[in-house]
């Protein structure tokens, strides 16, 4: 069984950040070439953009232009989604030095100046998930993916006491050398034009 969220202006508040990022667009990209009507407050009726045109900005700019909305009013209270889990990914130490194979790695949690070593399970060397197992950190291809990881702040520590800080702020937004593991199909992408 497939469900499917109407996230745009239903969960998230995008609609401005669409239409800041599509006047951006238009206006860099396209050199303000395609205005339809420039009083419409709908992104799909103001541009007179080619299919070409819509797919390249939805392949841009959906997940971002997501990722920086806020919710809804009251939609954390009303899902319950107060705690904020995040797949991401770490490709890079804070001293610039790669993530390689040849090292292992731990995680911590910083919570009141100390730090608590986040247990996890190894599905395959490289993918995590937050579990209560002491699985080596590892990599295969110079990252590090972990699955459901809370709100926080965070060391990636690796056996030669290399460190990368990053952090989950409350909000959900990813401080630090880390990118969040989004798996967004092309045909989410494409429902919002």
């Amino acid at each position: 069984m497939n469900i499917g969220i109407d996230i745009d202006g239903v969960i998230l508040d995008s609609e401005k950040v669409f239409r800041t990022v599509a006047d951006l667009y238009n206006t860099i990209e396209l050199n303000d070439r395609a205005i339809r009507a420039y009083d419409e407050p709908r992104v799909q009726e103001k541009y007179n953009w080619t299919d070409e045109e819509i797919q390249e900005f939805a392949d841009k700019y959906f997940i971002e232009c997501s990722k920086i909305s806020n919710f809804m009013p009251c939609v954390k209270e009303v899902l319950n989604i107060e705690d904020i889990n995040k797949n991401i990914i770490i490709y890079e130490m804070d001293d610039g030095s790669k993530i390689t194979s040849e090292k292992t790695y731990k995680l911590y949690k910083i919570v009141d100046n100390n730090k608590e070593e986040v247990k996890l399970k190894e599905e395959e060397i490289g993918k995590y998930n937050v579990e209560n197992k002491e699985d080596e950190i590892r990599t295969v291809k110079g990252r590090i993916y972990i699955n459901n990881l809370p709100k926080g702040n965070y060391e990636l520590i690796s056996n030669d006491n290399r460190k990368a800080s990053f952090e989950i702020t409350d909000t959900g937004k990813l401080v630090g050398k880390i990118k969040e593991n989004i798996n967004c199909n092309q045909t989410a992408r494409q429902r919002w034009f």
